[in-house]
């Protein structure tokens, strides 16, 4: 007898309680595909990168509006520094200019030899006390009349100025910094009408006399 042959036909033995497909090579992944996982974390990267921008943006809206709102102090604070200094001066231009009327008399009681004694004391505190709050005499005789500072309350023409000058101070004036609370009164001159006329025809007159004296003028 001859032994047979199992034929290619025959499948091989399958182990117990395996199924047939769990015999069967299963199939690679398709090269390219991305994974599921992947997807998600790129999802969540593009919704976080439109989380930051919305951040970034309300950040630099409030860094805005604190600089404008800290502009705006700055403002305001310069602004009440201003109006408290303008107030302060404006407080003390008006006390200065009650006291004015007494100064008035200091100077007049020292031009008469009046300012003795006590009364010398408690004017010259006075006086100096006004200095300190800013209050500045001025007003000199000799110097050219400026309607800006000078009120003139007498006038009269000399042959000896040649404008309009102070030749007597009425009354000083008085300024705070460049303020002026009370213009200095004044008594002005004008230089006599028809002068420079004058001059000119004496000067003409001197010239013609010397070109005589020296033969007249040369000939050309």
């Amino acid at each position: 007898m001859t032994e047979e042959t199992p034929g290619f036909d025959e499948k091989p033995d399958v182990p117990s309680g395996a199924t047939p497909d769990d015999a069967e090579p299963k199939a690679a992944p398709e090269e390219g595909a991305a994974p599921a996982g992947d997807a998600a974390a790129a999802d969540r990267t593009v919704g976080l990168t439109a989380q930051l921008d919305q951040v970034r943006t309300a950040l630099g809206e409030r860094t805005a509006d604190l600089q404008r709102l800290q502009a705006e102090y700055q403002n305001y604070r310069r602004r009440v520094e201003r109006d408290r200094i303008a107030v302060k001066e404006i407080a003390i231009a008006n006390l200065l200019t009650e006291l004015l009327p007494v100064l008035d008399d200091i100077g007049r009681a020292r031009e008469h030899g009046e300012l003795v004694g006590g009364f010398k004391s408690v004017a010259e505190s006075l006086e100096t006390v006004a200095a300190k709050m800013g209050l500045q005499q001025f007003g000199k005789e000799g110097e050219p009349f400026d309607p800006t500072i000078h009120e003139a309350l007498m006038h009269s023409y000399a042959p000896d100025v040649t404008e309009t000058t102070c030749v007597a101070i009425l009354q000083p004036g008085y300024r705070i910094g460049e303020r002026t609370i009370r213009p200095a009164r004044v008594a002005v001159a004008e230089p006599q009408p028809g002068a420079q006329t004058v001059k000119s025809d004496s000067s003409e007159s001197a010239e013609t006399a010397d070109d005589k004296e020296n033969g007249g003028p040369d000939e050309g």
